[in-house]
Protein backbone atom coordinates (compact mmCIF):
# COMPACT_ATOMS: atom_id res chain seq x y z
CA UNK A 1 0.00 0.00 0.00
CA UNK A 2 1.11 3.66 -1.06
CA UNK A 3 0.98 6.80 0.92
CA UNK A 4 0.82 9.87 0.00
CA UNK A 5 -0.05 13.55 1.66
CA UNK A 6 -1.97 15.58 -0.86
CA UNK A 7 -4.03 18.90 -0.41
CA UNK A 8 -7.62 18.55 -1.79
CA UNK A 9 -10.12 20.53 -2.02
CA UNK A 10 -14.15 19.30 -0.24
CA UNK A 11 -17.18 20.51 0.10
CA UNK A 12 -19.26 20.47 3.54
CA UNK A 13 -22.73 21.29 3.95
CA UNK A 14 -23.79 23.85 6.07
CA UNK A 15 -27.36 25.37 6.69
CA UNK A 16 -28.42 27.44 3.53
CA UNK A 17 -27.80 31.23 4.90
CA UNK A 18 -25.07 30.21 7.02
CA UNK A 19 -22.12 29.83 4.59
CA UNK A 20 -19.94 33.30 5.47
CA UNK A 21 -20.33 32.76 9.59
CA UNK A 22 -19.16 29.32 9.28
CA UNK A 23 -16.14 30.64 7.20
CA UNK A 24 -15.30 33.23 9.82
CA UNK A 25 -15.74 30.82 12.93
CA UNK A 26 -14.10 27.92 10.59
CA UNK A 27 -11.13 30.25 10.09
CA UNK A 28 -11.15 31.28 13.70
CA UNK A 29 -11.28 27.85 14.98
CA UNK A 30 -8.54 26.20 12.79
CA UNK A 31 -5.93 29.41 13.76
CA UNK A 32 -6.85 29.07 17.85
CA UNK A 33 -5.75 25.27 17.27
CA UNK A 34 -3.32 25.87 14.90
CA UNK A 35 -4.84 23.67 12.40
CA UNK A 36 -4.47 26.44 9.64
CA UNK A 37 -1.97 23.84 8.32
CA UNK A 38 -4.20 21.18 7.62
CA UNK A 39 -7.06 22.96 6.66
CA UNK A 40 -5.49 25.81 4.23
CA UNK A 41 -8.43 27.90 2.92
CA UNK A 42 -12.06 28.03 3.52
CA UNK A 43 -14.21 30.09 0.59
CA UNK A 44 -17.79 30.42 -0.03
CA UNK A 45 -17.90 30.27 -3.95
CA UNK A 46 -19.40 33.38 -5.13
CA UNK A 47 -20.14 34.59 -8.49
CA UNK A 48 -20.62 38.84 -9.23
CA UNK A 49 -22.40 40.24 -11.18
CA UNK A 50 -23.10 43.60 -12.15
CA UNK A 51 -27.16 44.57 -12.13
CA UNK A 52 -28.63 47.99 -12.68
CA UNK A 53 -30.41 49.34 -9.54
CA UNK A 54 -32.11 53.13 -10.14
CA UNK A 55 -29.99 54.28 -13.22
CA UNK A 56 -26.51 53.20 -11.15
CA UNK A 57 -24.55 50.37 -11.79
CA UNK A 58 -24.08 48.01 -8.55
CA UNK A 59 -22.06 44.55 -7.98
CA UNK A 60 -23.91 41.99 -6.62
CA UNK A 61 -22.65 38.61 -5.13
CA UNK A 62 -24.35 35.45 -5.72
CA UNK A 63 -23.69 32.12 -4.12
CA UNK A 64 -22.65 29.60 -6.32
CA UNK A 65 -23.91 26.56 -4.27
CA UNK A 66 -26.14 27.72 -1.40
CA UNK A 67 -25.20 25.66 2.07
CA UNK A 68 -21.95 24.98 0.54
CA UNK A 69 -18.36 25.70 1.78
CA UNK A 70 -15.61 24.71 -0.14
CA UNK A 71 -12.46 23.76 1.95
CA UNK A 72 -9.10 23.03 0.88
CA UNK A 73 -7.16 20.51 3.37
CA UNK A 74 -4.45 17.92 3.42
CA UNK A 75 -6.17 14.26 3.32
CA UNK A 76 -3.70 11.13 2.69
CA UNK A 77 -4.21 9.56 -0.70
CA UNK A 78 -4.14 6.03 0.53
CA UNK A 79 -3.34 3.56 -3.06
CA UNK A 80 -3.91 -0.48 -3.37
CA UNK A 81 -5.58 -3.26 -5.18
CA UNK A 82 -9.05 -1.84 -4.73
CA UNK A 83 -8.19 1.46 -5.89
CA UNK A 84 -7.74 5.12 -4.27
CA UNK A 85 -8.75 6.50 -1.13
CA UNK A 86 -8.45 9.47 0.40
CA UNK A 87 -8.67 9.89 4.42
CA UNK A 88 -8.41 13.49 6.54
CA UNK A 89 -6.99 14.42 9.87
CA UNK A 90 -9.00 13.08 12.77
CA UNK A 91 -8.69 16.31 14.61
CA UNK A 92 -9.57 18.47 11.78
CA UNK A 93 -12.64 16.53 10.51
CA UNK A 94 -13.82 17.18 13.97
CA UNK A 95 -13.42 20.72 14.45
CA UNK A 96 -14.93 21.25 10.80
CA UNK A 97 -17.70 18.83 11.71
CA UNK A 98 -18.68 20.79 15.06
CA UNK A 99 -18.44 24.06 13.66
CA UNK A 100 -21.91 25.88 14.29
CA UNK A 101 -23.63 25.66 10.94
CA UNK A 102 -21.85 22.84 9.21
CA UNK A 103 -23.96 19.46 9.04
CA UNK A 104 -21.36 17.65 7.87
CA UNK A 105 -18.74 16.80 4.73
CA UNK A 106 -19.79 15.81 1.36
CA UNK A 107 -18.83 11.93 0.60
CA UNK A 108 -19.80 8.55 1.67
CA UNK A 109 -21.41 7.87 5.33
CA UNK A 110 -19.37 10.16 7.58
CA UNK A 111 -16.34 9.75 4.94
CA UNK A 112 -15.31 13.20 3.20
CA UNK A 113 -14.83 12.53 -0.48
CA UNK A 114 -12.07 14.97 -2.26
CA UNK A 115 -13.59 16.75 -4.98
CA UNK A 116 -12.20 16.26 -8.48
CA UNK A 117 -9.55 18.54 -10.37
CA UNK A 118 -11.82 19.35 -13.30
CA UNK A 119 -14.69 20.19 -10.74
CA UNK A 120 -12.60 22.74 -9.09
CA UNK A 121 -10.97 24.54 -11.52
CA UNK A 122 -14.36 24.89 -13.33
CA UNK A 123 -15.80 26.51 -10.27
CA UNK A 124 -12.74 28.48 -9.87
CA UNK A 125 -13.45 29.68 -13.52
CA UNK A 126 -16.69 30.67 -12.78
CA UNK A 127 -16.09 32.87 -9.52
CA UNK A 128 -12.97 34.44 -11.49
CA UNK A 129 -10.82 32.28 -8.34
CA UNK A 130 -7.15 32.30 -9.65
CA UNK A 131 -5.62 28.94 -9.09
CA UNK A 132 -1.88 30.78 -10.03
CA UNK A 133 -2.39 32.97 -7.56
CA UNK A 134 -2.61 30.35 -4.34
CA UNK A 135 0.43 28.35 -6.15
CA UNK A 136 2.29 32.25 -6.54
CA UNK A 137 1.55 32.34 -2.76
CA UNK A 138 3.50 28.99 -1.86
CA UNK A 139 6.47 30.36 -3.98
CA UNK A 140 6.31 33.56 -2.14
CA UNK A 141 6.51 32.09 1.01
CA UNK A 142 10.13 30.74 0.13
CA UNK A 143 10.79 34.08 -1.38
CA UNK A 144 9.71 35.47 2.22
CA UNK A 145 12.94 36.36 4.13
CA UNK A 146 11.12 37.96 7.28
CA UNK A 147 9.08 36.37 9.83
CA UNK A 148 6.86 37.99 12.47
CA UNK A 149 8.89 39.64 15.17
CA UNK A 150 11.64 40.48 12.81
CA UNK A 151 12.53 43.91 12.30
CA UNK A 152 11.85 45.26 9.11
CA UNK A 153 12.13 48.78 6.80
CA UNK A 154 9.66 50.14 4.88
CA UNK A 155 9.58 51.01 1.06
CA UNK A 156 6.01 52.30 0.70
CA UNK A 157 3.78 54.08 2.05
CA UNK A 158 3.39 57.17 4.33
CA UNK A 159 6.47 55.46 6.10
CA UNK A 160 9.01 55.03 3.97
CA UNK A 161 12.51 53.79 5.42
CA UNK A 162 10.84 53.85 9.44
CA UNK A 163 11.93 50.88 11.00
CA UNK A 164 9.16 48.80 12.83
CA UNK A 165 8.77 44.91 13.87
CA UNK A 166 6.76 42.29 11.69
CA UNK A 167 3.08 41.70 13.70
CA UNK A 168 1.50 39.63 11.50
CA UNK A 169 2.04 38.17 7.77
CA UNK A 170 -0.93 37.33 5.50
CA UNK A 171 0.14 35.49 2.18
CA UNK A 172 -2.61 34.92 1.30
CA UNK A 173 -3.70 39.00 0.37
CA UNK A 174 0.11 39.55 0.26
CA UNK A 175 0.05 42.28 3.37
CA UNK A 176 2.24 42.22 6.14
CA UNK A 177 1.11 44.50 9.59
CA UNK A 178 4.23 46.28 10.90
CA UNK A 179 4.28 47.92 14.47
CA UNK A 180 5.59 51.24 13.80
CA UNK A 181 6.34 53.92 16.27
CA UNK A 182 3.86 57.06 15.76
CA UNK A 183 3.40 59.91 18.62
CA UNK A 184 5.37 57.76 21.62
CA UNK A 185 3.17 54.52 20.58
CA UNK A 186 3.61 51.51 18.46
CA UNK A 187 1.39 51.93 15.61
CA UNK A 188 -0.02 48.65 13.27
CA UNK A 189 0.89 49.67 9.30
CA UNK A 190 -0.34 47.20 6.86
CA UNK A 191 1.66 47.21 3.72
CA UNK A 192 2.09 44.89 0.70
CA UNK A 193 4.54 42.05 1.56
CA UNK A 194 7.02 43.56 -1.01
CA UNK A 195 6.70 46.75 0.66
CA UNK A 196 9.18 45.91 3.37
CA UNK A 197 12.38 44.48 3.83
CA UNK A 198 14.52 42.30 6.54
CA UNK A 199 16.97 45.06 8.45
Amino acid sequence: MKTVLEKKWFMIHTYSGYEKKVKTDLEQKLEALGMNTIVTKVLVPEEQSVELRRGKKKTISRKLFPGYVMLEMYATREENEEGINYSVDSDAWYVVRNTNGVTGFVGVGSDPIPMEEEEVNNIFRVIGYSIENSENEDAELIAVDFAEGDYVTLLEGGFVGQQGKVAEINLENRKVKVMVEMFGRMTPVEVDITGVEKD
